[in-house]
């Protein structure tokens, strides 16, 4: 399975954007998909995440900002970030768990998406 991650780059603070993540492959169906980020010499650490009825976790750190959604139909998650701090600054990495077309549970990641903050 392929995880496809989009949207990042380079955003003032207080400013937003929309970051994508589509999966491909040999699935059968997704339970969870999330976001994950990754900063300099820090280990990699929740952001959010989403089941596949629509229930959300977010890290206290973006709670109000960011958003998590998802289109059940194109196995695609999406991550809304608005009032971006420099500190949200990191590697954005997808992931999701799901169960493979001969029903087995697996968890991928994506390649992982740059998002800067910065004046």
């Amino acid at each position: 399975v392929q995880l496809q991650a989009s949207g990042g780059g380079l955003v003032q603070p207080g400013g937003s954007l929309r970051l994508s993540c589509a999966a491909s492959g040999s699935i059968f169906s997704i339970n969870i998909m999330g976001w994950y980020h990754q900063a300099p010499g820090k280990q990699r650490e929740l952001v959010a995440t989403i089941t596949s009825g629509g229930s959300t976790n977010y890290a206290d750190s973006v709670k109000g900002r960011f958003t998590i959604s998802r289109d059940n139909a194109k196995n695609t998650v999406y991550l809304q970030m608005n009032s971006l701090k420099p500190e949200d600054t990191a590697v954005y990495y997808c992931n999701a768990e799901y169960w493979r077309s001969d029903f087995s549970y697996s968890r991928d990641w994506g390649q992982g998406t740059q998002v800067t903050v910065s004046s």
